[in-house]
């Protein structure tokens, strides 16, 4: 795309798996004209002479077709249609069945967005049904309270849930997200912490079973079919997970657990007042990872941070981690005992993420070797210095060991879960970075709540 806009006659050549993908990103990069060449089959398992003779009798024609030839035109991954208008009308079943075979639903059974359903969920936010709150990539389409209103009633969600389904639109949207690259093979998927007054307003859950209780997987389902049916995101079509995803969650932190062992709630270190309800959008490649979380047995802070290092280490795809740099994340699950065991030994959240920072750690020569299987290529470390993907103090002898991550600041520590076990879980994500929006409330929010609550 850097070519084609500097003038130069240029096509990329993408494997099978992302062709669509390919053709929306050029879409959204506003080149709905650029040609695309498909390399068939798995090129990373491919001899050298296999490249060659598939290059030479398949790719190249399709090269100098994407050259010389005007492209096929390409439709939105997205759901599209005129604002408002109603779709289909038929019974439970009808309805489930049409949506599911537009390919607007995660395969779940769906409660229908009727038009009266619809109006009582704008009653939520002061924007305009039509006004645009973001425009998201892949499909390039505009997410409005109207359409963020029909997948929070498909999801199962209620009415006072659009404040936070709105901050969280406008949380994925930031460029700084990077929500472009969640087409990824890699099983990517979003989720969204939830901090402030909201959490108790709405019940959101933090303690034992979060992300299975109360409104958070009604919450988690509804970002999810947002990116499927407004970002285009369509498991095997244009999120390309090699075997699929689960769906985004929803977890609130326990600021109650927080201030009692004297640890500012997530949203306070980041800038934002106590008193503000924040929603920050985060990714992962797994939940739990390795099959289990880490059990950080113990009254000792260094026997819990020792254990926290191991955990981390089996989370972390190394060669990834040094690849990407500054765009990895993770997000340190610690229940109420850990912390507070952390807590009474003088730690502090930055501090945890310091020593994770400083003695989550592999040895040079490995990774060297790491790095040479996953690229295909000669690649070692100290290329990655050189080329200033990582900092020069990563430049060392081939016995001695780095750091997994280049920065403590990539490490952020959320205290939730089992008020009464020992418990820790890592969500380590490389692409993305976390983004977190200040939830904004409509005018008459205390007395819509207040009838909600009534009900």
């Amino acid at each position: 795309m850097a070519a084609a806009k500097a003038g130069i006659p240029a096509v990329p050549l993408v494997g099978t798996t992302f062709v669509r993908t390919a053709s929306l990103t050029a879409s959204w990069a506003g080149m709905p004209d650029l040609g695309i060449a498909e390399y068939p089959g798995a090129i990373q398992l491919h001899t050298d002479e296999q490249i060659r003779e598939t290059l030479e009798k398949v790719a190249f024609e399709r090269i100098v077709a994407g050259l010389t030839k005007p492209p096929e035109k390409r439709g939105a991954a997205g759901a599209e249609g005129k604002s408002g208008e109603i779709v289909f009308s038929g019974d439970l079943e009808e309805v489930n069945k049409f949506f599911r075979d537009k390919g607007w639903t995660d395969g779940l059974a769906i409660i229908p967005p009727a038009a009266d359903k619809v109006e009582q969920f704008l009653r939520y936010t002061d924007r305009s049904a039509d006004e645009e709150v973001a425009v998201l990539p892949q499909a390039n389409l505009r997410a409005t309270p109207r359409n963020i209103a029909a997948n929070a009633i498909m999801a199962g969600c209620l009415p006072e849930h659009m404040p936070l389904l709105i901050a969280a639109v406008e949380a994925v949207a930031d460029p700084d997200f990077q929500l472009i690259n969640l087409g990824s093979t890699g099983c990517k998927t979003p989720w969204l912490l939830v901090n402030g007054p909201i959490v108790k307003q709405l019940g959101i859950e933090y303690g034992i079973g979060l992300r299975s209780r109360g409104p958070n997987p009604a919450l988690g389902r509804a970002l999810g079919l947002i990116l499927n049916n407004v970002a285009g995101f369509r498991s095997g079509d244009t999120w390309m997970g090699t075997w699929g995803y689960y769906l985004p969650f929803v977890l609130a932190e326990d600021e109650d657990a927080c201030e009692a062992i004297g640890w500012p709630p997530y949203h306070v270190e980041h800038g934002f007042s106590k008193d503000a309800s924040t929603v920050t959008a985060r990714a992962t490649v797994y939940w739990g990872g390795q099959g289990t979380p880490a059990h950080p047995s113990g009254p000792s802070a260094e026997a819990i941070l020792k254990v926290a290092c191991k955990h981390q280490e089996r989370q972390t795809i190394t060669e990834l981690s040094l690849l990407f740099g500054s765009r990895n994340q993770v997000a340190l699950l610690v229940t109420p005992p850990t912390a507070k065991v952390l807590a009474r030994d003088g730690y502090s959240k930055r501090d945890v993420a310091e020593y994770l920072w400083q003695n989550v750690r592999t040895n040079l020569g490995e990774e060297n070797w790491h790095l040479q299987a996953h690229t295909g290529k000669d690649i070692t470390v100290r290329d990655l210095v050189k080329g200033g993907t990582l900092p020069k103090w990563f430049d060392v002898g081939p016995q001695e060991t780095i750091p997994m991550f280049t920065s403590a600041d990539l490490f952020d520590v959320v205290v939730c879960g089992d008020a009464y076990r020992d418990k820790m879980m890592s969500l380590w994500c490389n692409y993305f970075r976390p983004v977190t929006r200040e939830i904004k409330f409509p005018a008459a929010w205390d007395k819509l709540t207040k009838e909600s609550l009534a009900r």
